[in-house]
């Protein structure tokens, strides 16, 4: 699997740019949208048993914070984000609610871990970004004590989220300049094929590697509907720089296009994904 050594840099540059301020800015919003999610990665970890969970692509720490709700004062939950601005924001609210957690600002996949030091690894949404992904997830195996676990939540394809291309689809014909996504590089849709990731774990030295698809409904308040469709994903970063009246007239067209998905005073669509397995054995371990 060849990648070019860009990819981590183009990555580096979009989520500390535009793409990392609006997350930061929808923090809230993004957060109420992937609530279940929460309850299954971090309601998944033993309550109040302490321990050390780290999470990757933490982004502005919502996860984070509720595994460390859920181990409890004896644990501690360190999140990992490429991102300066999330990982800021996530300190703040860490430090706001007094948890044990703490927050790396780096690129998970090469990043230099504390060998063994790690007795789960989760991740939502925050694992589809590598450029080299076979050496990152060896990078996280090694920062896996033996018998840790392995549990993140990907995207599923395009076909099967398409809430989640609505807005550059609607906005395509105002936009011509609009970047297409590479389905064969990093980025949202990157973990679509069960069979890739498995090999990508796999290569990596993970073992028991167990994909299963989820449907899960994901809901948000109908005010936050223009925040999100014209601050995130890659019509927002096209809207970032251009004129107000460019800007008001793709607003308008692309929050047509949303209909679909408003009930009254809610947002409502469901996120095709998989719920993905895979544990760290030392070698000659049973």
């Amino acid at each position: 699997m060849t990648v070019t050594r860009g990819n981590d840099d183009d990555q580096a540059a979009l989520w500390n740019g535009v793409a990392g301020t609006a997350w930061v800015e929808a923090q809230e919003l993004l957060d109420g949208m992937f609530k279940p999610f929460e309850k299954l990665l971090a309601e998944a970890l033993p309550a109040g048993t302490g321990g050390r969970v780290l999470d990757i692509g933490c982004g502005t720490g919502g996860i984070t914070l509720a595994a460390a709700r859920r181990l409890g004062p004896g644990g501690r939950c360190t999140g990992v984000d490429i991102s300066e601005p999330m990982i800021a924001a996530a300190r703040v609210r860490a430090e706001r609610e007094s948890l044990p957690a703490d927050f790396i600002c780096d690129d998970a996949g090469t990043h230099i871990f504390e060998a063994a030091g790690f007795d789960a690894i989760i991740s939502r949404f925050g694992v589809m970004f590598f450029g080299d992904p076979v050496r990152a997830f060896a990078n996280l195996r090694r920062a896996a004590r033996d018998g840790a676990a392995l549990r993140f939540v990907t995207w599923r394809g395009a076909q099967e989220n398409p809430f989640m291309t609505t807005a550059e689809r609607a906005a395509a014909p105002l936009l011509p300049d609009l970047p297409a996504r590479r389905p064969d590089g990093p980025g949202q849709f990157a973990f679509a094929d069960r069979d890739h990731v498995r090999r990508i774990l796999e290569q990596s030295g993970w073992a028991d590697v167990d994909i299963r698809p989820i449907d899960v409904t994901c809901t948000f308040p109908e005010s936050g509907l223009v925040q999100y469709l014209s601050r995130l994903g890659p019509l927002g970063r096209v809207l970032h720089d251009a004129d107000e009246q460019t800007r008001a007239r793709v607003i308008e067209t692309v929050r047509g296009a949303f209909e679909r998905y408003v009930d009254g005073a809610e947002v409502r669509f469901d996120a095709a994904c998989w719920m993905v397995g895979a544990r760290h054995w030392s070698p000659g371990a049973a």
